[in-house]
């Protein structure tokens, strides 16, 4: 690809530590030599994480628009308050108004075209709350500003990829909105991601139940009977690749989740609990379905390390990159599709049959 990629970031709470990772990431030179680094946020406020991290080496260029932005620099478009205060470690309504600001500067700058790709900071579920963002977190947000019927948390890494049926919901309702016909939505949406953002070509789903050992054939419950077997037979009929659905503790400590693709898991918890003691440090959240490109690390605002220099930028650096990743396979994917082999059996594929060694249910 001759041009680069111009990566859009949005700098997330500034009392938290998305400027301690965002600078971290940003001042190895090598990134510079792949896409274009445009931070939507303060140059005020990024010398002043600068500086409480004793990094010398940090100057982003500061311009008016990313159209602006070309060559191997690090760009800021300023997006808040000049007064802006920055209190490590605490929670602000200050600090949720430049969240949103430059949240809703970055996602017009990726509506506009003048940014291909979105990497956001780790923001306040609770500060970052005001007239224009009434939602649960970015996911709702970007489903909503770019008119999604439905999207996907996907969380991403290196040994394992977790979609979720659910997001940030209360536990109290998961039974009333879990239904055949989101079960097989999020598939689709899982599958059709899987191909088109990660490049692989006939994937294969495994599917959680929702009661503790999938049901145990309706003594648990006959959620798994009457909506997710179904939903799974239905993705089935469409040529999606699903199999299950498995009990959720012994899939994982087996470590059973390495025979397929992705995992497709019925609520918040499920999936994000064992993905993120597996890949806490180095995971990211990709928010599939979307028609732009949005990412962003796995960890949230951490005011206990904000301003201590201990956060680790690994999370934030996978994010980045997959930013990059995912926008060059949807290039390519869509070069591919506009010149489709004549006959779908010459592709490779694989067989509709459960993997060895696991059981349903088990």
């Amino acid at each position: 690809m001759s041009e680069k990629i111009r990566v859009g970031i949005s700098h997330g709470d500034v009392n938290g530590i998305s400027y301690e990772v965002i600078i971290k990431t940003l001042m190895d030179s090598r990134i510079t030599e792949i896409c274009i680094p445009v931070i939507f946020g303060s140059p005020k406020v990024a010398a002043y994480h600068r500086k409480a991290l004793d990094i010398e080496d940090f100057s982003p260029t500061s311009i008016n628009s990313p159209d602006e932005a070309k060559g191997n620099r690090v760009y800021v478009v300023n997006c808040v308050d000049d007064n802006i205060r920055v209190e490590l470690g605490k929670s602000t309504r200050s600090a949720g108004i430049s969240s949103f600001r430059a949240l809703k500067a970055a996602t017009d700058a990726l509506e506009s075209g003048k940014i291909d790709a979105l990497v956001t900071g780790p923001v306040n579920k609770q500060n970052i709350q005001q007239a224009e963002f009434n939602y649960n977190g970015h996911t709702e947000y970007l489903q909503d500003r770019f008119n999604s019927n439905e999207v996907m948390m996907l969380m991403v890494s290196d040994i394992m990829k977790v979609g979720l049926v659910t997001g940030h919901i209360p536990v109290s309702r998961l039974s009333s909105l879990i239904t055949k016909e989101l079960v097989a939505a999020k598939l689709k949406i899982l599958s059709d991601s899987l191909l088109r953002d990660f490049g692989i070509r006939n994937p294969r789903i495994a599917v959680l139940g929702f009661n503790p050992h999938a049901g145990d054939d309706g003594l648990l419950g006959n959620e798994e009977q009457e909506l997710i077997i179904p939903a799974i037979n239905l993705a089935k009929s469409s040529n999606i690749l699903a199999f299950g659905p498995y009990a959720a503790d012994g899939f994982f400590g087996a470590g059973r989740f390495k025979k397929f693709d992705a995992v497709l898991a019925m609520y918040h918890d499920q999936g994000l609990a064992p993905f993120k003691a597996l890949s806490m440090d180095k995971g990211v959240n990709f928010t599939a379905g979307l028609p732009v490109v949005r990412t962003s690390p796995a960890h949230g605002t951490a005011f206990d390390l904000a301003g201590k220099n201990e956060a680790s930028p690994d999370s934030f650096r996978n994010a980045l990159y997959l930013s990059i990743d995912v926008t060059r396979n949807r290039k390519s994917y869509q070069e591919i599709s506009a010149n489709p082999l004549p006959d779908g059996k010459e592709q490779s594929g694989g067989k509709d049959e459960s993997p060895d060694d696991i059981e349903i249910g088990q």
